[in-house]
């Protein structure tokens, strides 16, 4: 179901005649967060006015940077402390970037005390505690939302698309950079991959822990895992396997195996390389886009998928729909309306299907503090929800400052049990999500 529907525009237009913009703080000043401070200047329909960060001065460096006015900046309270942003007077809608699970769920369920719409860029806290903050906003009378313009809200629009139209989901997710390889990656060697030096990367802002989590696999688990929990879909037993596939091939490649394709069953996430295993780029890959694998529910929409010249496999029942490229913060946009006008989030947890387990990138040992996401010592793996509540996993987003009390092999799957220092808040989110989902 668009995110962008004809009735937005009038509305908009209303609202700003009897009251205003919509009114929004912003909490975490990064990458995502720039791009969508760009557009507030052509964005007569929202007003920033909070921001924080825990570097004020780099925040308003950042809106220098994407062209703010020196009165905007004036205009605008800036702070370090995201609970008091969630409680500025007049705030509608609380938009949560900093990429801290920990800091997010914070801030969202502050929010939530106040009163304000979440939307939540951070996919990291969402996979976290994403259905609890779900059911907290909906117990309230509010929204929680995931990001527009970030690729879990995209696919979960193609997924409610294809769903509307009576077309049963086969697979879903998006494209990426992907060699095995990758999963061993560090912030040291992380811009290698990308054909950047370090130093043209800071000069762009550009953090290498962060950027490294894309490279390594593990944002793609957070990804996948967010997107299973908001559609309905499952986790694969073994985790993504990141096929190489260009996007002209998805409805060949993305199909149960029993028809010729690589899945176990329909109804799955998963991420397509744009990667042949030896290195070859693949031509017409999806690298920065989504997708939807869908099927033709009876011969007659088969016979329409052919006469409108839809591409489909050798049966004739397996289509896909994607989108080549994602915007993130620039079209960030129509989360906050939606929330602001209409009531309605752009995408959102509904259960818990997936979660991301911390995975040891090397041999490690006892005595060791691991270091989180995109870091020298784990990734994330995706997995079902069920299979890490038998494992007891550690989940990605607590493996930060935690230190290991016994060895863990290169390529398992790390337990809470094998590690020390994790605090009681921290744990009765588990359990907690446990309980209500499990």
């Amino acid at each position: 179901m668009s995110s962008l529907s004809p009735s937005l525009p009038p509305l908009l237009a209303r609202r700003l005649d009897e009251n205003g913009p919509i009114r929004v703080a912003l909490i975490g000043a990064g990458k995502f967060a720039s791009m969508f401070l760009a557009q507030v200047p052509t964005s007569p329909h929202i007003r920033v006015d909070v921001i924080a960060d825990l570097d004020v001065d780099r925040a308003r460096k950042a809106c220098r940077t994407v062209g703010w006015r020196d009165e905007m900046i004036a205009a605008t309270t800036f702070t370090d402390n995201g609970e008091d942003a969630c409680a500025f007077d007049g705030i509608e809608v609380v938009v949560e970037a900093t990429g801290n699970p920990l800091a997010g769920l914070r801030h969202a369920r502050a929010a939530l005390r106040n009163g304000r719409h979440v939307v939540m860029v951070n996919v990291e806290a969402d996979v976290l505690a994403g259905p609890l903050l779900a059911r907290e906003a909906a117990a309230a009378g509010l929204v929680y939302a995931m990001a527009y313009g970030d690729q879990p809200a995209l696919v979960s629009e193609l997924v409610d698309w294809a769903r509307i139209s009576g077309f049963p989901v086969v697979c879903a997710g998006k494209g990426t950079k992907y060699l095995p390889s990758y999963h061993a990656s560090t912030p040291d060697t992380v811009w290698d991959h990308y054909g950047l030096t370090a130093e043209q990367a800071a000069d762009a802002g550009m953090n290498p822990q962060m950027f490294n989590s894309f490279l390594d696999g593990t944002k793609s688990s957070i990804e996948m895992a967010a997107i299973a929990n908001a559609c309905g879909l499952d986790a694969p037993d073994d985790g993504l396997a990141f096929p190489p596939c260009a996007a002209s091939d998805l409805q060949n490649v993305l199909r149960p195996s029993n028809r010729g394709g690589i899945l176990r069953s329909s109804g799955t996430v998963e991420v397509v390389s744009s990667l042949a295993r030896d290195g070859r780029e693949i031509e017409n890959d999806l690298r920065w886009g989504v997708y939807v694998v869908f099927e033709a529910p009876n011969d007659y929409a088969a016979d329409c998928f052919r006469q409108y010249g839809l591409a489909t496999d050798d049966s004739g029942r397996y289509a896909a729909l994607y989108r080549p490229y994602h915007l993130i913060g620039l079209e960030l946009n129509p989360s906050i309306v939606n929330a602001a006008l209409r009531g309605e989030a752009t995408g959102t947890a509904r259960g818990w299907r997936g979660d991301v387990v911390a995975v040891a990138k090397r041999d490690l040992k006892a005595g060791e503090t691991l270091d989180g996401e995109g870091g020298y010592t784990v990734w994330g793996r995706l997995m079902p929800a069920r299979s890490s509540v038998r494992l007891g996993g550690l989940p990605i987003g607590l493996a930060h400052g935690v230190t290991l009390i016994r060895d863990v092999a290169a390529g398992d799957a790390i337990s809470q049990d094998a590690v020390t220092g994790l605090r009681e808040e921290h744990t009765a989110i588990r359990r907690e999500m446990e309980a209500a989902f499990s």
